[in-house]
């Protein structure tokens, strides 16, 4: 049971304003493929995201909610959280889909299209009852939120703290640009605003930013370069469309070891000109202040962080 172990010891830490949970690598599965919700037992991302909303057929969609539902178990017994994606407020599915995944299984609800903090706060009020009605604690289930139209870019910070079940928001390229009217380019310069807006807002209101799925899934150098650039406007994490994609995504989004060796270096150096009352100092011709001291302790907090729970993984794997 130590994968029980692993989401108790998540569930009990999360909060907002502290980054605890991990969510790196988000792998989405399209609900109504048998296939492959049974191949991504295999694999071990973050977490799963067994998709009801747009890899799914319209007239797939009581099949995928059903076939979901009978994969739950299996998937919550592998160890990644779980966070199942439901159709939006205005398909008229959402209800259905909800009172069909939430159980003490579920991690997280991910819902798109949203366009302000009320809808937010509805779609909260919907968990709730669902929540009640499988006997979980109040705010047992988190939010992911999806901000991918032009109008909830605008709304981006309300959007992010409006409820307190909300853990992370991610960035929808696809849909955002669909939105705009404009077409997708290599070099995402259609999205460097809004992807970055997200960014802010989400720290902001103490959540995680997840960056949108690369979707050029046989690209590994590409995907590397875009998680990477996403990691440095503040992203924690990125969603992935295919296996292939989890380490590639697990790895950018974690300090590598020249950065922890670097942060190291950083706090050692620092460490006895702080005893003589001095705020500052160099390394190798660079000023090293307190600001620059604090990222390096988090890099290292961060990096203990991510060893801890992949451990956890590999034993829970093992098993």
């Amino acid at each position: 049971m130590l994968h029980g172990i692993l989401r108790s010891y998540l569930f009990d830490k999360i909060g907002r304003g502290v980054n605890l949970e991990i969510l790196r690598s988000l792998l989405f599965v399209p609900g109504n493929r048998p296939n492959m919700l049974r191949k991504s037992i295999n694999f071990s991302p973050d977490a799963y995201v067994p998709d009801l909303e747009d890899s799914v057929p319209d007239v797939e969609k009581d099949n995928a909610r059903n076939l979901v539902v009978s994969y739950i178990p299996k998937l919550a017994n592998v160890g990644p959280l779980l966070i199942p994606r439901v159709n939006p407020r205005d398909t008229g599915l959402m209800e259905l889909d909800l009172a069909a995944v939430i159980c003490p299984s579920t991690f997280a609800i991910s819902v798109g299209k949203v366009r302000n903090a009320d809808d937010v706060i509805e779609i909260s009020k919907l968990v709730g009852i669902q929540e009640e009605r499988a006997g979980l604690k109040h705010g047992h289930i988190k939010l992911l939120i999806w901000i991918e139209i032009a109008v909830a870019v605008v709304n981006a910070y309300e959007i992010c703290s409006a409820s307190q079940r909300t853990i992370a928001v991610a960035f929808g390229a696809e849909d955002f640009t669909n939105d705009m009217g404009v077409e997708r380019t290599d070099d995402d310069s259609e999205v460097s605003y809004p992807r970055s807006v997200v960014a802010v807002a989400a720290r902001a209101a103490g959540i995680q930013a997840l960056d949108t799925p690369y979707v050029k899934f046989k690209d590994g150098n590409g995907l590397k370069d875009h998680a990477s650039n996403a990691r440095k406007i503040g992203y924690k994490g990125k969603f992935a469309i295919h296996p292939s994609q989890i380490d590639i995504i697990n790895s950018a989004f974690s300090p590598s070891v020249e950065e922890i060796r670097e942060a190291r270096r950083v706090i050692d150096s620092f460490v006895d000109e702080e005893r003589l009352g001095k705020g500052s100092t160099s390394l190798e011709g660079k000023m090293i202040d307190i600001p620059i001291v604090k990222r390096a302790k988090a890099t290292i907090a961060r990096a203990n962080q991510l060893t801890q729970v992949d451990k956890r993984k590999v034993i829970v794997d093992g098993q």
